[in-house]
């Protein structure tokens, strides 16, 4: 048996022990370990001077000194401990009011208040948990489509890992060497053009069939200064640590790391603000965020000790050379992708398929002349459709655990099928249109390189030093 088929041989058995369900992680190093014993296996070295143990050894210390992921313990932290600020219910009730005018005020208003929360946490779970518990019941109480109402908060729940400061780029940016302020400005106008799309619809919905949202009998008798003190309350805050945060990286006054301190200290004054700031919150915060973190910390070590010891044996170059076979275009190529990371996103979450799958394309990408934050961004729209396709819509099962008597798991999915459209629309705009991922980037960091022409032999590229933030 050939080294490139031991490689191919090596994946799938990755693949059957994830379906068994062994840990990822640790299934990662032991295959990584096991299999580069064999590929740098020299009978004349001893059994601990195998290349394999140093290999281990040089990826654990390459992501422990890795400056782009000391930002994501730090916005885990910000997500925590705003999720335990009491905010959300406020933050509802106040765009409840501010909204009550617009057709189906309650279901816009809980798709702002998804995207919103959710960009600050970036945990899809905790999002559509606590909008199920929170606004699922009022929509419904107030005479909402339960299938509308689903889809809402199942679709708003999923926008965290697109819109940034997304955890989800950060781990792209950290896996293809690219930077992640870049990534950042190239997100910005395919996440709200998602999120403008699904705000399209509701509205448009709700016209033409006013029954499926009524407007709500008691929000009229509020006034003006009472729905504007609970917008300066609850919305405001978050909005401006949001935008403080995302706006010190966008504009080259922080790096990500700096702006993601700069966050979870801003959590934590939200969290004393609202008076919600306990040392039981505190310490749970930091556990979950010490429990995520080492999760993907551990992923970056297995994925690059297994990714190493396959390329090492051949099995990268057999799928490069399978694929270059096929004599695709760039569009059938990035289609091709894409429709492999739609599949992997059924029973994977989207942290494996970026550590563990990605790196497998990202070295066909010069070939193909693809931009690396297109195809990032192509990713993050796609997973979008891994939590709210049948049969395993994670964000609909978040749902169906908290969804209140009578809501049927059908129903949810029935609700997610316009959203996924939407989805798919934007998917095609950006196929069609790739400028609506590369403007910013360009307007932002390429505009003096770009009009001033190439660079003399020898000068440094100034966008360099974005990488390192």
């Amino acid at each position: 048996m050939s080294d490139p088929v031991i490689a191919l041989f090596m994946l799938g058995l990755f693949i059957i022990f994830i379906f068994l369900g062994f840990p990822i992680a640790f299934t990662l190093m032991a295959m990584g370990v096991g299999f580069g014993f064999y590929a740098y296996y020299d009978p004349a070295m001893a059994f601990w001077d195998n290349n394999i143990f140093y290999l281990l050894v040089q990826n654990t210390f390459s992501v422990m000194s890795n400056d782009v992921l000391i930002s994501i313990p730090l916005f885990l932290f910000m997500g925590y401990i705003i999720e335990r600020s009491n905010i959300l219910e406020r933050l509802f009730e106040s765009l409840q009011i501010a909204l009550r005018h617009v057709p189906g005020s309650m279901g816009v208003a809980a798709l702002v208040t998804c995207a919103l929360f959710a960009t600050a946490t970036g945990i899809v779970g905790a999002v559509v948990t606590l909008m199920g518990l929170l606004a699922l019941p009022s929509m419904l109480k107030a005479g909402y489509d339960k299938k509308l109402s689903s889809g809402i908060i199942a679709a708003g729940g999923t926008l965290g890992i697109l819109i940034p400061p997304s955890i989800m780029l950060i781990v792209y940016a950290a896996t293809a060497g690219v930077s992640v302020v870049k990534l950042y400005a190239a997100a910005l106008i395919p996440g709200f053009l998602l999120a403008g799309l699904y705000l399209v619809y509701i509205i448009v919905r709700v016209l033409i069939n006013p029954s499926l949202a009524p407007k709500p009998k008691d929000v009229d008798d509020v006034n003006f200064w009472k729905g504007f003190k609970l917008l300066l309350t609850a919305f405001f805050p978050l909005a401006f640590l949001i935008s403080a945060v995302l706006g010190s990286i966008l504009f080259g006054l922080a790096t990500p790391s700096e702006a993601a301190a700069m966050g979870a200290l801003g959590g934590v004054v939200l969290a004393v603000a609202y008076r919600a700031f306990t040392w039981d919150r505190m310490r749970e915060s930091v556990y979950l965020t010490a429990k995520t973190t080492a999760m993907v910390c551990w992923l970056f070590v297995g994925s690059w000790t297994f990714s190493s010891v396959f390329s090492y044996l051949g099995g990268e170059g057999l799928i490069e050379h399978f694929i270059l076979s096929l004599n695709l275009s760039t569009l059938q190529f990035l289609i091709m992708a894409q429709l492999i990371i739609f599949i992997l996103g059924w029973p994977l979450e989207w942290s494996e398929i970026i550590i563990i799958f990605v790196p497998i394309f990202l070295p066909m990408l010069v070939i193909f002349d693809v931009d690396p934050l297109l195809f990032g961004l192509l990713i993050a729209i796609n997973l979008q459709t891994s939590f709210l396709t049948p049969p395993m819509a994670m964000s609909a099962y978040y749902l169906k655990g908290v969804a209140p008597k009578g809501i049927e798991l059908w129903d949810i999915f029935k609700g997610c099928f316009p959203f996924l459209g939407m989805v798919l629309l934007t998917l095609i705009l950006v196929y069609v249109q790739p400028k609506i991922v590369t403007l910013l980037p360009d307007m932002l960091y390429n505009k003096e390189v770009v009009e001033s022409g190439p660079l003399p032999e020898g000068v440094i590229d100034p966008s360099f030093f974005l990488q390192s933030k």
